[in-house]
């Protein structure tokens, strides 16, 4: 593994604890479910490019997906 793409996912993954602990007390599912995904998908993506990419899209999703 790559040293950007562990800073990045640690980035990423705070976030996420953000987003579900926001989804949690809001009772909004699509961030607490963007939150965990935010959380997990670090260990799966191994590309730093798609780490950003992916990310910017699951931080941008509740924004315009409101359940």
């Amino acid at each position: 593994m790559e040293t950007a793409h562990l800073f990045l996912g640690l980035i990423f993954g705070s976030i996420g604890i953000g987003y579900f602990v926001y989804g949690r007390k809001q009772s909004s599912l699509i961030a607490r479910y963007c939150g965990i995904a935010l959380i997990l998908y670090p260990f799966l993506v191994t590309d730093t490019i798609a780490v950003v990419a992916v990310g910017v899209v699951l931080m941008l999703t509740p924004r315009f997906i409101d359940l």
